[in-house]
């Protein structure tokens, strides 16, 4: 699309192409821009065939194709995927986490205070992790956390994070480089990005018996054992569902008995538009509903919640949600402690931070 501009630009009259030097100048740092994005790229996606612990893919050339036909559905993943390096691992994003996940975290702390338990006993999940920043906080405040993925573009990107990175601020990316409406000035669009912002490898210092974990797979089909987690937690996440109600049902199944679910987001649901999907968009009202009928006490609720997801601060254009925070318990029916299980039907199973 940068090349199409150019070209365009360099076929119009000699007067209209003396007055947008400084749009055709931009127009060559861009290509600039993109290409160091690729770097990062290349540096992500290097020996990701050995990322997963218990998948073992055949080196053979049919399996390891070395080029395949770019679709446009996979360039919009890697721009989120930028986006999202953005909103978890940078110094700029730091705005939205402290929207989005101080909440949940401040929850957390309150509920399984270190003063009253062994926080490293307290397991807790984060489905939807993405780049795994918001479990990480959780860990690295002594708990056994888990965070877990579908998007093979967001675990090829936390993997090269959490395992590969160790130093601060020592690469650069260009989170806004596609981004060509609603700015303001040239910069805005080639804005310079640096992550991440603290040293993943620190984590260490924090951690003594607790653990931090990454598992790939379907959230629906990885989780199968009952009783098993203290808390779950999910941020920006029930609204990936076709049906929200398998969500909430799953999540009652997991936790323990006088476990708690957290939640922060809104109701964008990201199927609601694709004619090839199946696809329910309950309201926050009906949700309440659902949520009660499977068993869960509302504890909390907040509604009105401001909160971005990846937004680029110097934009003429930005989204505000207005989420609803809430917390539920599932409730503790008096029976013997649960057996706690382990995670089985992984798609793939990362340790990171080893």
């Amino acid at each position: 699309m940068v090349w199409k501009r150019i070209y365009y630009v360099d076929s119009l009259p000699q007067k209209q192409q003396l007055a947008l030097q400084r749009y055709r100048q931009k127009l060559d740092h861009v290509i600039d821009c993109i290409e160091q994005n690729e770097s990062v790229i290349r540096l992500i996606i290097k020996d990701v065939e050995q990322m997963f612990e218990n998948v073992k893919e055949p080196a053979s050339s049919e399996n390891n194709p070395t080029k395949s036909d770019v679709i446009a559905s996979d360039i919009d993943k890697v721009q989120v995927t930028f986006k999202q390096l953005y909103r978890d691992w940078s110094q700029e994003g730091a705005i939205e986490r402290e929207m989005c996940y101080k909440p949940i975290i401040d929850e957390i702390t309150s509920i399984f205070s270190p003063d009253h338990c062994r926080t490293e006993d307290i397991n807790i999940l984060v489905p939807g992790a993405g780049l795994g920043r918001l479990a990480y906080e959780i860990a690295k405040r002594g708990y056994s956390c888990q965070g877990n993925e579908f998007s093979l573009f967001m675990l090829f990107a936390s993997n090269f994070i959490l395992n590969k990175c160790h130093g601060i601020e020592i690469y650069e990316m260009y989170p806004w480089i596609q981004q060509v409406d609603n700015n303001l000035e040239i910069e805005h669009q080639a804005a310079k990005v640096k992550f991440p912002d603290i040293n993943p490898a620190d984590l260490r210092q924090h951690t003594k018996n607790s653990k931090f974990t990454m598992v790939a797979g379907d959230f629906l089909d990885v989780y199968t054992y009952a009783n098993e987690w203290d808390c779950v937690a999910t941020c920006f996440f029930i609204d990936c569902a076709n049906n929200i109600m398998t969500f909430i049902e799953k999540i009652y199944k997991i936790l323990k008995p006088g476990g708690v679910w957290i939640n922060i987001g809104p109701l964008q649901y990201h199927f609601s538009a694709s004619p090839e999907e199946n696809s329910i968009e309950p309201s926050f009202e009906v949700i309440k509903d659902i949520i009660n009928s499977v068993g869960f006490k509302i504890q909390k609720e907040r509604t009105g919640v401001p909160t971005l997801y990846s937004q680029n601060p110097k934009s003429m254009l930005k989204y505000v949600y207005e989420s609803v925070f809430f917390v539920c318990c599932k409730p503790d029916d008096g029976s013997d402690s649960p057996t706690v299980g382990r995670v089985n039907n992984c798609s793939g199973r990362m340790t990171l931070l080893e």
